[in-house]
């Protein structure tokens, strides 16, 4: 085809369409948040407004700028939704004996091996830092539980027995 019949625009390489991120909430499920986990996704979500954007949108020649605009584009409404649908639960006023969301719990398994979790929201859950989900399989076995219980839970390899040793409010 003769370049007299194609636009300038053609040339230049093609921005990909970044996928939507997905919410990893179940259909119909609350997106509880505890109020740190709160706080710091309001933190990230002003920081990208108000610096990283800016410092994007400067550059809109650079292709590669244009796929940044797109995956912060769509984190900033991914934090917005988030947060729109947020029910924060604050820590009990007096610390119960029971877990509840938002607790820290340390337990010890049946080989004594002692491990920390910290039931948070779905979008806190960091597992390099004990953070669970409040919908994973181990934070359902120690929701309500009471210090000094043990639960089981199943896992891909059979089920495990934990016992509750603290539960604490950070």
């Amino acid at each position: 085809m003769s370049k007299a019949f194609t636009r300038e625009s053609d040339d230049l390489p093609e921005v990909p369409v970044v996928a939507r991120q997905r919410s990893p909430l179940p259909p119909g499920a609350k997106n509880y948040l505890t109020p740190d986990g709160a706080r710091r996704l309001h933190e990230e979500l002003d920081r990208l407004v108000q610096v990283e954007r800016p410092r994007q949108v400067a550059s809109p020649d650079n292709p590669e700028a244009k796929r940044q605009l797109q995956v912060l584009d769509q984190r900033i409404y991914y934090l917005q939704q988030s947060l729109q649908s947020a029910v924060v639960v604050a820590p009990p006023v007096v610390p119960e004996a029971g877990v509840r969301f938002g607790a820290s719990v340390t337990v010890r398994d049946r080989s004594g091996v002692e491990s920390r979790y910290r039931i948070v929201g779905v979008y806190e859950t960091d597992i390099d830092r004990g953070w669970v989900s409040w919908l994973s399989p181990i934070a359902k076995a120690l929701l309500n539980a009471r210090l000094g219980e043990r639960v089981r839970f199943e896992l891909p390899a059979g089920h495990e027995e934990l016992e509750i040793l603290s539960i604490s409010y950070d």
